[in-house]
C-alpha cells in the first residue's frame, strides 16, 4: 500500500514539474518574442532618426571646454535643446555663454548626476520629454569609447540617434579609464536600457541658464576652471 502511495506521489510530482517547465518554456519563448520585436521597432526608429537633423545637444560634465566648444555651436544652432549633466558651476556656464554671446533659453544644467551612468540615467528622461531624435554627444577623448558605448546602449534604446563631438582637453583629464570600470558601466548600462523603459528618474535639480542668479552667486563666492578665462 504503502508502494503504490508512492509511486502514484511521483508521478502527480512529476507531471506538476512537466507542466510547470512548460509553462516557463512558453514564457520564455513570449519574453523572447517581445524582445526581438522591440528590437526591430527600435531598429527601424534609430535608421529613421539617423537620417534626421541634430535635434538636442547633450554635454557630459567634466571639462569646462566642452561647455565653451558648445557655447560655440550654439552661436551657430540657437534653436537646438541643449542639456549639459553636472557640467561647471552654474554661473561660471552662465559667464562663458554671455561672454560668447550664446543665447542662453534652450539651455538646461542638471546637477544631479555623479558618474557617466548617471548622466544618461538623469539625462535620458529630459531628452525623451524633448522628443529628441538625434542627439550630439559632446565629451572629451579621454572619456571614450566608454561614454559614446553607453550612448549607444542607453539613448538608443530610446530611439535617440547619437553622433559624438569630442572636445580636446589640456593638462591632466579628471576621469580615467579602465578596463573594468568600462566593463562594469556597459554591464548595467544593458541592465538599464531595460528598466528605463518603464523607470523614468527625475532629477530636482534641474535649472534654465536663463534663470541663473548671478548676483546671487556673486555675492556668495564661487570658483570656476582656470581653463575657462572667466572671471568674477
Amino acid at each position: 500500500m504503502r508502494h503504490k502511495f508512492t509511486k502514484t506521489s511521483s508521478i502527480f510530482g512529476y507531471r506538476k514539474f512537466r507542466k510547470t517547465w512548460q509553462l516557463l518554456q512558453k514564457l520564455a519563448f513570449g519574453l523572447c518574442l517581445i524582445f526581438v520585436i522591440w528590437m526591430i521597432c527600435i531598429t527601424i526608429t534609430l535608421v529613421f532618426a539617423s537620417s534626421k537633423p541634430v535635434d538636442g545637444f547633450f554635454v557630459l560634465g567634466g571639462s569646462i571646454r566642452r561647455e565653451i566648444y558648445v557655447a560655440h555651436k550654439l552661436t551657430q544652432y540657437p534653436q537646438t535643446p541643449t542639456l549639459i549633466s553636472h557640467g561647471s558651476p552654474d554661473p561660471c556656464i552662465w559667464m562663458i555663454f554671455q561672454r560668447e554671446a550664446a543665447k542662453l533659453q534652450n539651455v538646461w544644467l542638471e546637477n544631479c548626476a555623479s558618474s557617466t551612468f548617471e548622466n544618461f540615467y538623469y539625462g535620458i528622461p529630459i531628452l525623451r520629454r524633448w522628443g529628441v531624435h538625434k542627439v550630439t554627444l559632446i565629451t572629451s577623448p579621454s572619456h571614450l569609447p566608454r561614454a559614446k558605448w553607453m550612448a549607444q546602449i542607453l539613448l538608443g534604446a530610446h530611439g535617440i540617434w547619437v553622433e559624438t563631438d569630442i572636445v580636446e582637453e589640456f593638462g591632466i583629464p579628471g576621469n580615467r579609464e579602465s578596463r573594468l570600470k568600462t566593463g562594469l558601466d556597459l554591464t548595467r548600462s544593458f541592465f538599464w536600457a531595460i528598466l528605463s523603459q518603464i523607470i523614468q528618474p527625475q532629477c530636482s535639480q534641474v535649472t534654465k541658464l536663463a534663470d541663473v542668479d548671478i548676483q546671487a552667486w556673486q555675492s556668495r563666492g564661487f570658483k570656476c576652471e582656470h581653463q575657462g578665462n572667466v572671471e568674477r
